[in-house]
């Protein structure tokens, strides 16, 4: 879905709605794939970085997602799967070093003797958790219009079903 959106979907939003639809794209982790976590933090990381690479990290990252399901990561730490999410980031343009430095998890205590204080993206992560366990989101892709989960959009949705629901539900 995310290819069908970012190459069909959000140009027919800017070309023929402009400012009368909003698009606010929110990750959602799916906590029984455990790397699901980490992938949206490196998401975090390059919204932090550099924002308007965002869609381009995204789109690439979607482009190289099997090297990141379960069974390519099963035997890597946390923080060499983040060394391969900072890599792809680089590619489309973002620091690889400034990413890098808000993903890595120290392997030692912290100063006050911390032992599970995340990293960098953490608390922008609970919060993106937080707002879509408010509106009900639990798997992806969920799509909202007007502040209701649109149940008819699954993500074999194509650029002409989008373009039929889009002229049919906004005025």
């Amino acid at each position: 879905m995310y290819a069908t959106v970012h190459n069909h979907v959000f140009p027919l939003i800017r070309s023929t709605y402009g400012s009368k639809l909003q698009v606010i794209f929110r990750q959602q982790i799916q906590p029984w794939h455990p790397s699901s976590t980490l992938v949206h933090e490196a998401g975090v990381a390059v919204l932090k970085v550099a924002p308007e690479k965002f869609f381009d990290f995204s789109k690439l990252l979607f482009e190289e997602s099997k090297g990141f399901y379960d069974v390519n990561v099963v035997n890597e730490t946390r923080n060499q799967t983040y060394k391969r999410l900072v890599q792809i980031a680089g590619k489309v343009g973002v620091d690889e070093g400034k990413v890098g430095a808000l993903l890595w998890i120290a392997d030692k205590a912290g100063e006050d003797g911390s032992l599970n204080s995340g990293n960098g993206v953490t608390d922008e992560l609970k919060v993106l958790v937080k707002m879509n366990r408010l509106v009900g989101i639990h798997v992806t892709p969920t799509v909202v219009f007007n502040g209701v989960v649109e149940n008819s959009i699954s993500s074999s949705f194509t650029g002409e079903q989008w373009e039929e629901w889009l002229k049919k539900n906004v005025v």
